[in-house]
């Protein structure tokens, strides 16, 4: 069943990395980063890897000495999808990356001050066509800016707009921005406030969001407001853990909302007292064996009677059990009744039966 409810986006200018676009009318990307030493390019190539398989969209990569920065031309050789250099304290270093061929940059306007220095990234950036980010953090302010404003949003936003006068100056226009905290609520507002005056592609993400069940929730609630509202255009999932569940998650909250599907949609009930199978089991059964698929389509997994037929119903595919027995349905029909042991196996074959939509 596909939500009423439209959800419509801001206008954005749009900006080309790669051969991935952001903004405007694109759809939402999902990024992460690596959490290897770049320099380790067998063990950066192989984390890419990982991720690309999970369907992430771009990735990022930190900068933090030279060698890292030399060894971006090999790794972009090796990979699929964009790459981006995170840039912090070191100028040099993002000169590096664009020699290096890298398909976007990440400055963080705390940490490079000069804004001679960045005229000249900007310049260097412009003469091969490769976007910068304007990521600003809440944990690495403008001593200056900080003093005044304090850890706000208006802080964060104002951090931006300093940049962007400087960029604005050097002529250089493909820019996206981002306005990151650990507080979901200074992320909300920073980004409202900033979507309310520049019309720049923005990044989403909750900094430092923590271990990943609780960053998998902080990341849903701040996005999943933005989003809302219309406010976003890429998005990374600041996970303690794997990128993979990183690029997972970013998936898992656009899908909620509609804003991309990768494959099968998967509804179950939670299970209780009323079921008469093990719906848990059946479930990461059905997920773990559709998750290959690319067809957009629904499929629900029930435990019982009560919920089961009516939200099977609205399900292009569904299961719902009943004692030693389970009933198989196609667009909100009953087409079939099984025995417990064959139900996974008649359900897979009706999913697999199933056109591409």
């Amino acid at each position: 069943m596909q939500s009423s409810v439209f959800l419509r986006r801001r206008k954005t200018r749009q900006v080309k990395v790669g051969d991935v676009l952001i903004g405007g009318d694109a759809p939402i990307t999902v990024q992460t980063m690596t959490k290897t030493k770049t320099e380790d390019i067998d063990a950066t190539v192989a984390q890419i890897y990982e991720v690309t398989k999970a369907r992430c969209d771009i990735v990022r990569v930190a900068v933090p000495n030279e060698k890292a920065a030399r060894s971006l031309g090999e790794i972009r050789r090796q990979i699929q999808i964009p790459l981006v250099a995170d840039i912090h304290f070191n100028a040099k270093f993002a000169l590096i990356a664009i020699e290096q061929g890298v398909d976007k940059l990440r400055l963080n306007p705390g940490n490079i001050r000069d804004e001679s220095k960045v005229r000249n990234i900007c310049a260097a950036a412009k003469e091969r066509g490769i976007p910068i980010r304007i990521g600003v953090n809440a944990g690495s302010l403008d001593p200056d800016i900080k003093e005044k404003f304090g850890l706000t949003p208006e802080a964060l936003v104002e951090s931006a707009k300093k940049e962007l006068r400087w960029f604005e100056k050097a002529k250089f226009e493909d820019v996206v921005v981002s306005l990151k905290a650990s507080d979901p609520l200074t992320c909300i507002k920073a980004y409202e406030l900033f979507s309310q005056q520049f019309d720049f592609p923005l990044h989403l993400g909750i900094t430092e969001a923590g271990l990943p069940r609780d960053g998998t929730v902080r990341s849903a609630m701040g996005m999943g407001v933005m989003l809302y509202q219309g406010i976003g255009d890429t998005l990374r999932v600041s996970l303690t853990g794997d990128p993979v569940e990183e690029v997972e998650v970013g998936w898992a909250i656009l899908e909620a909302f509609g804003l991309r599907q990768r494959g099968p949609k998967i509804i179950a009930c939670p299970s209780c007292g009323r079921a008469d199978i093990d719906i848990i089991a059946l479930a990461e059964k059905v997920k773990e064996r559709t998750k290959h698929l690319t067809k957009n389509i629904q499929i629900a997994v029930m435990g019982c009677e009560v919920n089961g037929p009516g939200e099977a119903k609205a399900a292009d595919v569904g299961l719902s059990g009943g004692k030693h027995c389970g009933l198989i349905t196609l667009n909100g029909e009953i087409i079939k009744k099984v025995p417990e042991e064959e139900m996974l196996d008649a359900l897979l074959a009706q999913i697999e039966a199933l056109p591409a939509p």
